[in-house]
């Protein structure tokens, strides 16, 4: 099979300290390739130097390195240039910050025809409409102008693999293509990921997901502390695994349930589920009853809406959360769920409705009188990346948290606060003086779950908080969460595509579609007896996400 990538003995050195050491990967055309492990164990390093990417300041050397057929160590940014788009595509890790806010979401998907192609502007335009489609979005945003801030996090992630692919390249770099995406949008990507591949295309998948991998990849490469310490076929590498860094992942990933599929699909009950059941029926450790529809807690949403440009986003949502119990809100790409978030979280305005918080308005409210109250509710968001000053080391971050704002508060003893803080995520404090963005992805989202729990907050609303880690840390950073639930308190909602996550951490779920709520009750109940369509949907996307292209699903 002819090769469209072709490593050995790559080395990346950054600010002088090596990150990737003797890396040797293979890609053939028509393969898929999956590069797994911790966060921080140079994935997105080594990706990143196959695409001419490394960040500034990086030492890239190798005794064999090729990319569609071409040696490529001695390439300028130049020459780089003209191969990304027209025989490499590359899907990134945070879709916000890969698309141009101030440019047509249109516009950057026909890039890569526009500079690599002689199409003219009509041929542009259907190509783009077609590779639009294809990805379950709306072709009219080839021509519409829509701005990719006006797109959700799973719009924009599908709007990337459509740039990628458009140009039919012989190798696409996919990091975290589903991260961000609901499972019914996560299968379709991984369909088109898979049409470029039948079409001959090589593709190399960075991911966290091993059940994504399980389903949809011909070989693994498992990467521990910057080096490739196992690769092979999947099935036999995942059936025994020889080396203690896979291991432990597969071991994390399997963590109370056998699969995947037996989790979220055929409802099989772990024992933290059970646990959750029982706080369903009984009230939680500290006494309280669940919380109905409509009755008083420690957040209450009443009758909440929220128009963009005449589509109401949030249609008339309603809960009560009680301390120490965990909403979990699920539903497709563009379904409602971070507008509402954000609502709770008072960074948007409802148009009609309400928030309490302990029974005091909080939404809508002036910011001013919001303010004293602040620290009681804090967040994770979806892309940590943007929401860190880059001119902050991550120590200078926390302390921020600590202090809430005042820098006369952010000196001398509250050093070992951070360091306590950092560990409690599984960051090591030698972080402390780094800049955020020098972080691996899982590094980021570990930081901001650190930073929310800073303030120690009575509700904490948590956009896709696990999103972005490797099984292990996913695994220890949802027993962090029940373990902070547990002593103290406070209460979560908890917005993931993720619905085994969801399972595992929530009491009761909100299931939204387009923007209205279409199921509320019980986790245990929800995900065992569905009684809504939408939900029942999600489920069997699931299922087909994890069973991958060769599975047959008419349900």
């Amino acid at each position: 099979m002819t090769t469209v990538l072709e490593v050995q003995g790559l080395h990346v050195a950054i600010a002088g300290t090596l990150i990737v050491h003797d890396v040797g990967l293979r890609v053939a055309a028509g393969e898929c390739v999956a590069l797994v492990g911790a966060s921080g164990s140079g994935k997105t390093v080594t990706a990143r130097a196959a695409l001419g990417l490394s960040a500034p300041g990086s030492a890239v050397r190798a005794d064999a390195f090729t990319v569609a057929g071409l040696d490529v160590r001695a390439f300028s940014d130049r020459r780089w240039r003209q191969v990304r788009g027209s025989r490499v595509g590359y899907v990134g890790q945070e879709a916000l910050g890969a698309l141009d806010p101030l440019r047509p979401v249109g516009r950057e998907v026909a890039d890569s025809l526009r500079l690599h192609t002689e199409m003219g502007a009509a041929e542009r335009v259907d190509a783009v409409r077609d590779a639009l489609q294809a990805v379950g979005l709306d072709p009219d945003i080839a021509t519409d102008g829509r701005l990719a801030g006006t797109l959700s996090g799973g719009m924009r992630q599908r709007a990337l693999i459509a740039a990628a692919t458009i140009g039919s390249p012989s190798l696409v770099v996919a990091d975290e293509p589903t991260t961000a995406l609901d499972a019914g949008i996560a299968v379709t990507v991984m369909e088109q990921l898979r049409a470029a591949q039948q079409r001959g295309a090589g593709l190399l998948v960075i991911t966290h997901d091993l059940g994504l991998v399980a389903g949809w990849a011909d070989r693994v490469a498992v990467m521990h502390e910057g080096r490739i310490v196992e690769q092979g076929p999947v099935a036999a590498v995942f059936a025994a695994p020889a080396h203690q860094a896979t291991q432990a992942l597969v071991r994390a990933a399997s963590h109370g349930a056998r699969s995947r599929r037996d989790a979220v699909v055929r409802c099989e009950v772990p024992d933290v589920v059970r646990r959750a059941e029982d706080r369903t029926e009984h009230g939680t450790s500290h006494g309280t009853e669940a919380t109905s529809h409509g009755a008083r807690g420690v957040l209450v949403a009443e009758g909440l809406a929220r128009d963009y440009e005449g589509v109401r986003a949030v249609d008339d949502v309603s809960f009560g959360l009680d301390r120490g119990r965990v909403l979990g809100v699920i539903g497709a790409s563009g379904s409602g769920k971070t507008t509402l978030a954000r609502m709770l979280l008072g960074l948007e305005t409802p148009d009609a409705g309400t928030v309490a918080l302990d029974d005091e308005p909080w939404a809508p409210l002036p910011e001013r009188d919001r303010r004293p109250r602040r620290h009681r509710v804090s967040a994770v968001v979806q892309d940590p990346g943007a929401t860190f000053d880059e001119r902050w080391s991550v120590e200078r971050v926390l302390a921020d948290a600590f202090s809430r704002g005042d820098d006369r508060r952010a000196r001398g003893p509250l050093a070992a606060r951070v360091d306590q803080a950092l560990r409690q995520v599984d960051l090591d404090p030698a972080l402390r003086p780094r800049s955020p963005r020098t972080l691996s992805g899982g590094q980021r989202q570990r930081l901001a779950i650190a930073r929310a729990l800073a303030t120690e907050p009575e509700v904490i609303v948590l956009d896709e908080p696990v999103t972005a880690l490797d099984a292990t840390v996913q695994d220890a950073v949802l027993t962090l969460l029940e373990r902070l639930r547990d002593d103290t308190g406070v209460a979560m909602v908890f917005v993931s595509h993720d619905l085994r996550a969801v399972r595992r951490m929530a009491d009761d779920v909100l299931v939204v579609h387009q923007g209205a709520v279409v199921e509320h009750g019980p986790a245990a109940s929800v995900f065992a007896r569905p009684t809504h369509p939408v939900t029942a949907r999600l489920l069997r996307s699931a299922e087909r996400l994890a069973a991958g292209p060769a599975a047959d699903f008419t349900g």
